[in-house]
């Protein structure tokens, strides 16, 4: 089995945590998003594993030269011109049954059929609420007969999560550069749904698949919900400290170093990172991050990144208020 990986995305909506690492080695419960997605496929048995990668791209090879033990070929991808053309960088480099992922999503899905799939291809779906924020698969007669992305009115329910699988990676290539040769693209950007319409209607049977697990990582808030949601999945023993209470769930590299603070629920503590006199919940403190005299909720600190304050006393009479700046409502 030969894996495409695009990671040359900009991960805008994460900023500022994306402006000094790309947006696929960004922590969530523990690791980067990335190793999350990685774990999954090193089920399978990988031939070849490649990697589009664009804005600080050599973070993520040295990230999965340092943790993995594939066959991983890095190529770059020279103009942010969209996922088909992305794609289009792995020409050459694999072939045959390919499974593509882009890599801002936590998933599960029964990846292991894909290896006796007996279609052309696979799109992995999940069943939304409100699809006019996804591109949403049409079927008809157990195939997918169109794929639209954003539609204005609910014409499908069916996700995109964008994992997708094809028997013949070549043939994708050869309906990319259709696609491009008759620049079929939006704004800039030429997306991987025409190109997948242009194999349906060369008469490729693709069909619709579902996940089992879809965890979005592309906005901080949906970051957060995914760190909550892997979190509760995690089994194991919880850490402890002696000045430290501890409410689980949580993750804590044993490396970091807890004093005098509470703890969780829902927090993820990365590498040499220091929290003390603190009170944490629902948050992700990257590696070597430092979190001294304050309270913390639903919060995202880089790494190296300092965040000190100090506890308040107070001595308030009668009907009277304080308010603190920076509290919800301030």
């Amino acid at each position: 089995m030969h894996v495409v990986i695009p990671v040359a995305g900009l991960g805008t909506r994460l900023r500022p945590h994306t402006w000094s690492k790309p947006k696929p080695l960004v922590t969530v419960a523990g690791k980067p998003i990335l190793g999350h997605v990685l774990d999954r496929l090193n089920r399978l048995p990988l031939q070849r594993v490649v990697f589009v990668t664009g804005y600080l791209g050599e973070q993520i090879e040295e990230y999965v030269r340092t943790h993995y033990r594939f066959d991983a070929v890095f190529v770059e991808q020279p103009e942010p011109l969209g996922q088909s053309h992305a794609l289009l960088q792995a020409k050459g480099l694999v072939h045959g049954p390919t499974l593509v992922v882009f890599p801002d999503l936590v998933f599960d899905a029964n990846l292991e059929a894909v290896l006796t799939c007996p279609w052309d291809g696979i799109v992995f779906v999940k069943e939304v609420d409100d699809p006019r924020r996804f591109g949403v698969v049409i079927v008809e007669d157990g195939r997918i007969a169109q794929l639209v992305e954003k539609p204005a009115q609910p014409v499908s329910r069916l996700a995109v999560v964008g994992v997708y699988y094809f028997r013949d990676f070549g043939d994708l290539i050869a309906a990319i550069e259709q696609q491009i040769a008759e620049g079929r693209k939006r704004g800039n950007e030429y997306y991987l749904a025409e190109a997948i319409q242009i194999l349906i209607d060369r008469g490729r049977t693709i069909v619709a698949q579902p996940v089992s697990v879809w965890e979005d990582c592309g906005t901080v808030e949906a970051l957060l919900e995914t760190n909550r949601f892997l979190l509760d999945r995690q089994a194991g023993p919880q850490p402890s400290f002696p000045t430290a209470v501890v409410v689980p769930p949580v993750v804590i590299d044993p490396t970091a170093r807890i004093e005098h603070a509470v703890i969780g629920p829902y927090v993820s503590i990365g590498p040499g990172a220091v929290v003390s006199h603190a009170i944490v919940t629902d948050s992700i403190i990257d590696e070597e991050a430092t979190i001294n005299g304050v309270m913390l909720h639903r919060s995202i600190v880089g790494r190296r990144a300092r965040v000190l304050g100090d506890f308040v006393r107070v001595n308030v009479g009668d009907s009277s208020e304080i308010t603190f700046s920076g509290r919800d409502g301030a």
